[in-house]
């Protein structure tokens, strides 16, 4: 009935309504072309019935040139399709703010839940000590990535808010009015962002929705917890990326990096003093007065000048001093929006977010032996070294690092930027910057080449007031995981470096990487049993291990339904925290306001409570795990030939848009990591990858295998253990769904025309026939008649998406081929790629 209601309430106030503005919008003139709005309709219209019917791409496209556009000549052609393009852009910002308008109803409807509804059920059970004691040390950290996929300026996000308030109140004139603004205004980047740029546009995010939308949830969360002061101001954490992320992204330099810090503080300084001013203008009393002007005068110089900071204890001290005042001379008036604010300072303090550092395991090692051999430690190489001699340089040697005194940039920047981080914490507090990330974390020297240079840069003989968090993304450095921790944990000196850590460790784990080297079911089921392997590990060593998870947009990357994912994670998973990345382009997508942002963290919080409440716990029995474990493996088999086969690579640098991506002016960071000629599984980015397998609607990583996995089950008599298993096993369920909503993104008739192709017929056939019978066989294991049959909206509105993209990506496919056939327009039709690319990943939020 819930669904129902929702459904119709999605029609009502987001169907409706965008077929309305559409209207509007498509009828607007854009740049002498007033026919091309109107012509989008007929254009997909004649996409839906061409590929139904089996025709390629070139085949529909052409005959609407010559039967309803009317225009012969191929440069007209090409300069219509770019119009076409522009204006599918712009549907997808039109439709995203109807979305985002009518969400606040649908969550009426909702089946989801929110604060507000655990609340009410622990009332119920009379259990509020139980959970208020796990509040008050619960955390929830979203740490804000800036991957390729986010590239609005904050023009057009200004544009995209104006739009959802004016359409909340159906003010059609005004619509129409910042409709023809929209598609006046560029909705991309003129040149490659740099990674300063990115930053700024997250970081308008972080000041104009986070602020407010952290700030508000804590106050209700204190406001009904139960407790008398509730004091857990890390209940949700910012982290932040930009900047930071170095791993693969040589424009990530040190001097960015303290940009970047200086960014957050003094973007923060500017939220603090327009509430302060708010508040002054209540705050009209005499005693007041001096410390409430000094206060302001002080962050007001902080907003403008990077060098002249304001500790935390600067400002805190006279809100508490005026909080007293308040009490004691003016019966309390206003004090419960000073306290407001002052709970604000306390979440925030003067880092606004924690910048994180990520660097892979690489270049350490690389910046390492530079260094041992300026020492002469070494001649060469670092394998000249046994492995203790190695351990004791890296533990126990003093060696002074200066930059100066190294020629490869990465050496140098790399020392330049170990160096710098306390003066970052200086300026910012401890929290501003106190976690170092080793992507590829393979062995116990991924974590002691960075102990040893943050050692050499200036923290020998003191505490290292840094994580050193290590990321276990391949096969090999999850199974190699527990014995890394462990000779860890054995070293004297790094079990007193956590002493000081306060006996945390976090970790990291990389769906991305994951599911690119072993396949969605092996990875997924990978990561889950090294959880709780690392779990009982540091457990029996007496360390609290913190999980962070390294979660892109689809399922592919580890997306999906989070709330479904976390709530899904067994008893025997250390819950002490949920810490997770959000990808560029579901930052805007699904935190993108101050509503979503709200809900979504609320999810968070409740997933990682639920395993919590009244004795709820998830248990995969002995031949559960015998079951999934069988699953995996004949789908890491099935995956492992397809990624061996001799077409993979090629297919995907001739046949998908994976060669574009770096074209494109989205993101900062290179496609690939290193510069070698023929490329290698390995080199990829996972965004890259998994992007171009969305973009030819196949969607490859977020289901291949499965199919076959669960075949080989039903042709064996065992599909009733299968259901069993999808009925039982909330782990297990929640990654079918998730691959269900990868498969219900696929439109494999978009490229049946490869069928064809002499030289990658065959391989299309492998990859149609696995979607083909993963379908059935989810459907089947399922009961479901329909993918995501129980997510009516969510399936209504990717119908929706889809259907709005449909020509845009027909275009892409026809240029595709038009390149192929050695055409002299070939630069003309690679800009129709790259530029192809932006409107279809808006499109699918979470595509890449």
């Amino acid at each position: 009935m819930q669904q129902l209601e929702r459904l119709s309430e999605f029609k009502k106030s987001v169907n409706n309504k965008f077929n309305v503005y559409n209207s509007l919008f498509l009828n607007l003139p854009y740049r002498n072309i007033e026919n091309v709005g109107m012509l989008i309709p007929l254009l997909l219209d004649q996409c839906k019935q061409g590929f139904r019917s089996g025709q390629n791409p070139q085949e529909i496209l052409e005959a609407f040139f010559q039967n309803y556009a009317n225009i012969e000549s191929e440069e007209e052609r090409i300069d219509f399709m770019f119009r076409i393009i522009q204006y599918v852009e712009r549907q997808v910002v039109l439709y995203d703010s109807v979305e985002d308008a009518a969400f606040p109803k649908l969550q009426q409807h909702r089946r989801s839940l929110s604060i507000k509804d655990y609340f009410e059920l622990v009332d119920k059970n009379k259990s509020w000590d139980k959970v208020s004691k796990k509040l008050s040390t619960f955390s929830a950290r979203i740490v804000l990535t800036a991957h390729p996929t986010q590239f609005y300026t904050p023009a057009v996000l200004d544009i995209i808010s104006d739009l959802r308030s004016l359409i909340l109140e159906d003010r059609i004139d005004d619509i129409d009015i910042t409709l023809q603004q929209l598609g006046l205004t560029s909705l991309i980047n003129a040149k490659k962002p740099t990674p300063l740029d990115e930053a700024k546009n997250i970081i308008y995010i972080l000041r104009h929705v986070y602020y407010d939308a952290v700030g508000d949830l804590y106050a209700y969360i204190k406001e009904n917890i139960h407790k008398e002061n509730f004091e857990n101001y890390n209940i949700v954490k910012l982290g932040f990326w930009p900047g930071g992320d170095r791993d693969g992204n040589p424009f990530v330099t040190a001097d960015i990096t303290k940009d970047v810090a200086d960014e957050l503080r003094v973007n923060l300084m500017k939220c603090y003093y327009n509430d302060l001013k708010q508040l002054q203008r209540k705050l009209t009393f005499k005693d007041v007065q001096e410390p409430l002007k000094k206060l302001r005068g002080n962050l007001y110089t902080a907003m403008f000048d990077t060098k002249k900071t304001v500790t935390f204890n600067s400002i805190i001290e006279p809100l508490l001093e005026i909080r007293t005042l308040l009490m004691e001379k003016y019966h309390s008036l206003y004090l419960k929006e000073l306290d407001y604010f002052i709970d604000k300072v306390k979440i925030f303090k003067t880092h606004f977010a924690t910048l994180d550092i990520r660097q892979d395991n690489s270049m350490h090692k690389k910046v390492v032996e530079a260094v041992l051999k300026k020492n002469d430690y070494i001649t060469e190489a670092i394998e000249e070294l046994s492995e203790k001699e190695l351990m004791d340089i890296l533990i126990h040697k003093n060696i002074e690092l200066d930059p100066k005194d190294y020629e490869e940039d990465i050496v140098k920047d790399t020392i330049k930027n170990i160096s710098q981080l306390k003066r970052i914490q200086e300026t910012n507090g401890e929290e501003g910057c106190n976690r170092y990330i080793i992507s590829n974390s393979e062995d116990i020297f991924a974590i002691l080449f960075v102990y040893g240079l943050f050692r050499w840069c200036g923290w020998a003989g003191k505490e290292i007031s840094f994580d050193i968090v290590p990321l276990f993304e391949t096969m090999k450095g999850m199974e190699a995981a527990e014995e890394t921790m462990q000779t860890l944990f054995d070293l004297p000196e790094y079990r007193q470096h956590l002493e000081s850590r306060n006996n945390n460790q976090t970790i990291m784990l990389g769906f991305s990487d994951g599911t690119k080297d072993g396949g969605y079911l092996k990875a997924n089921w990978s990561i889950l049993k090294t959880k709780e392997t690392l779990s009982k590990v540091s457990d029996k060593n007496g360390i609290k291990a913190i999980f962070f998870d390294g979660r892109g947009g689809p399922p592919a990357r580890g997306g999906g339904k989070t709330h479904r994912f976390y709530a899904a994670q067994t008893k025997n998973i250390s819950n002490n925290e949920i810490q997770l990345t959000i990808q560029g382009q579901t930052i805007t997508s699904t935190y993108g306001t101050k509503e979503q942002f709200i809900h979504n963290s609320e999810q968070l919080l409740t997933a990682g409570l639920s395993n919590n409440l009244f004795g709820k716990e998830n248990v995969i029995s002995k031949q559960d795990r015998k079951l999934i474990e069988e699953l995996s493996d004949l789908s890491f088999e099935k995956y492992d030939a397809l990624k061996n086969h001799e077409k993979f690579i090629s297919y995907l640098e001739n046949r998908s848009t994976l060669k574009y991506y770096q074209k494109a002016n989205i993101g900062s960071r290179p496609g690939k990591r290193g510069n070698k000629k023929k490329l290698e599984l390995t080199d990829l980015r996972a965004i890259s990858f998994v992007g171009s397998w969305s973009q030819l609607k196949q969607n490859v990583p977020g289901y291949f295998g499965i199919g076959t996995a669960i075949k080989t089950f039903k042709d064996a008599g065992r599909i009733r253990e299968l259901k069993k298993l999808y009925k039982e096993v909330p782990f297990f369920k929640a990654l079918m769904l998730n691959s269900m909503m990868s498969l219900s993104k696929c439109y494999f008739e978009l490229t049946s025309y490869m069928q064809q192709d002499k030289e990658y017929g065959a391989f299309w056939n492998i990859l149609h026939e696995e979607y083909m019978l993963s379908k059935e066989m989810l459907l089947l294991i399922s009961g479901s008649k329909v993918l995501m049959e129980n997510e009516a909206v969510s399936r209504e509105s990717i119908k929706i998406r889809e259907s709005i993209v449909l020509p845009l990506l027909a275009i892409q496919q026809y240029a595709l081929q038009k390149i192929g056939q050695k055409t002299t327009y070939k630069k003309e039709y690679e800009k129709i790629v790259t530029r192809s690319l932006y409107g279809n990943i808006n499109a699918s939020r979470n595509s890449a």
